[in-house]
């Protein structure tokens, strides 16, 4: 049967704050965030943060005490949002509302439920990341004002630094991204790729029947078709690997229905906008973090 073959990707410390510091072998002080701020946080977005984020807090406001959140505005045009609004005391809430969502806060349209948007910059272009990667050198080349190419610099300079000290790596590529890279079963659209659980059966994920590029032509079909009634063929190719989904779910293959839910939630547009089908919201509820499916 087409879709049924399974894949899966071959796998393959005390505390330091002191100077010099081996990045590899070192693990970082904890930030000097207080405990019942640290719990708000967790609290209300139901996930533990990384020291990187409650260090990145205390570096901005070493560069402005007054408005943290603010201080890398003048210079990229950044803004600290989500779980900083909490550091930052936006958000006083003695007691968590059911009906309150912070993981739908600062969420983008194209976002999937994985991605934790920390850091905002243009709202037109609606650039924002999850966690932190400052493309500075970037910024350097596109600036030539000489006060603002001071300023880029004493930032680069000092969070650098600050970096080297806590032993945290500024690399696009850290290890830990590298080691990720190696339990990678499939790209998928946004080019993360995805990470589901294999036994030794190779048992957890197989492969959809149709190539990453088939599947972009399928969706762009889909939404460019002209009438309902085009649409609804073109859609045949889709309901087909629904199918196969819900086989591969009988068979505990449960990330095949995860990729195809994804890169159809990528897309976006009618693709995205179609309620999902059981087998995708089944796959949700069963891989690999609960929150997500929520």
């Amino acid at each position: 049967m087409v879709g049924s073959g399974r894949k899966r990707r071959p796998g393959g410390e005390g505390s330091q704050c002191e100077k010099p510091v081996d990045v590899k072998k070192s693990k970082s002080c904890e930030a000097d965030i207080p405990t019942d701020l640290r719990k708000e946080v967790e609290s209300h977005y139901r996930l533990s943060l990384p020291e990187d984020f409650y260090h990145f807090w205390k570096f901005c406001e070493e560069l402005d005490p007054e408005k943290p959140a603010d201080s890398l505005s003048l210079s990229l045009g950044l803004r600290l949002v989500g779980p900083y609004d909490i550091l930052a005391g936006k958000h006083k809430m003695k007691k968590r509302s059911a009906s309150l969502n912070c993981n739908l806060h600062w969420r983008f349209y194209y976002d999937p439920p994985e991605f934790q948007t920390i850091i905002i910059g243009d709202s037109k272009t609606q650039f924002h990341m999850g966690y932190f990667r400052l493309f500075l050198m970037k910024k350097l080349k596109e600036v030539t004002d000489k006060k603002k190419i001071s300023l880029l610099k004493n930032i680069d300079e000092k969070l650098t630094e600050a970096a080297r000290e806590l032993g945290f790596s500024l690399e696009q590529r850290t290890a830990k991204m590298k080691q990720r890279d190696k339990k990678v079963v499939t790209k998928t659209f946004h080019g993360a790729g995805l990470v589901v659980p294999v036994d030794k059966n190779d048992v957890g994920y197989r492969e959809l029947p149709e190539t990453d590029a088939n599947l972009r032509r399928i969706c762009k079909t889909i939404a460019e078709a002209p009438g309902d009634d085009e649409r609804l063929k073109a859609f045949a190719p889709i309901q087909e690997m629904m199918t196969y989904v819900q086989f591969a779910n009988d068979e505990c293959d449960y990330g095949m229905g995860l990729e195809l839910g994804t890169d159809l939630f990528c897309h976006g547009s009618h693709v995205s906008e179609t309620p999902p089908p059981p087998p995708l919201c089944f796959t949700q509820v069963v891989c690999p973090e609960p929150l997500h499916c929520h």
